[in-house]
């Protein structure tokens, strides 16, 4: 891996990646796509990790693609039309926040900076987010005449509803942290200095429940965003409390909250 996503453990159990290119506000070169995802499959894959934050170094989150030294994909043939490079660039960049939705662990989104172009993207697909006082969100895709695009039609409307979602996906306007804590575009608005310490403390309410648990949850409240009826959420909820229960893990927190202590899981 690279310098430009730093990864570290600030807490056990959370992982936290960071955009590291603060000189170009985060943006990023087509070789941190595939490195992203590299990332996101090996977490993906590890019990160890419970939480994952994701966040920026410097004034911004991530101001989408850099236009100037974004460099080549390397997965294109060169020899194809404009049309088919377009698909097959998309084909790999959808990919981060599919991803990033389909994680078993919940994924904590620090905005704290500027969000713009793609990194409108990637704080939509987080789970949750908390944004600096500093933050603002641009929509700066129309600058490049694309519209919208890695979800973010879908993301935005369920996000703020679809009156807001309108407003700022039709326009250039920008959301300010306050206003984006408002519309429900956040969980909350903090001070700069206290926004990781926000992040952490979060990540540390959700590690104390069973890893299944916490990884159905998430799972069950994403498929019954289009559940049909009642009963058919209920149904996949009923699903993953069976699962969850049937885990070392769940009768390890039962007897934690008996006795009064803190839980330790061993993934089992």
């Amino acid at each position: 891996m690279t310098e430009n996503i730093l990864v570290d453990q600030p807490a056990d159990g959370v992982t936290r990646l960071t955009l590291n290119r603060p000189e170009a506000m985060n943006a990023f070169t087509f070789a941190m796509y595939r490195e992203l995802i590299a990332l996101l499959e090996d977490i993906r894959l590890d019990p160890k990790v419970r939480v994952v934050i994701l966040t920026g170094t410097g004034k911004g989150f991530c101001t989408g693609h850099d236009l100037r030294g974004g460099g080549q994909p390397d997965w294109i043939d060169p020899d194809t039309s404009k049309p088919y490079r377009n698909r097959y660039n998309m084909a790999v960049l959808s990919e981060i926040p599919r991803l990033l939705r389909a994680l078993p662990q919940p994924v904590i989104c620090g905005v704290n900076g500027t969000v713009a172009g793609m990194g409108f993207s990637l704080q939509l697909a987080c789970d949750i987010s908390i944004a600096a006082a500093s933050a603002k969100w641009v929509n700066s895709i129309h600058n490049a005449a694309t519209g919208t695009e890695l979800g973010m039609s879908y993301f935005l409307p369920r996000a703020v509803g679809s009156q807001k979602a309108a407003e700022i996906l039709l326009t250039a306007r920008t959301t300010t942290s306050a206003d984006a804590e408002r519309y429900g575009l956040v969980l909350k608005t903090v001070p700069d200095d206290q926004m990781m310490d926000e992040c952490l403390a979060l990540a540390r309410d959700i590690c104390v429940n069973v890893p299944l648990g916490i990884w159905t949850t998430k799972q069950s409240m994403h498929l019954n965003a289009h559940a049909g009826s009642l009963e058919h959420a209920m149904e996949v909820e009923g699903r993953a409390v069976f699962i969850a229960q049937q885990t070392e893990d769940a009768a390890e927190k039962r007897q934690s909250f008996i006795e009064k202590r803190e839980p330790s899981f061993r993934s089992k």
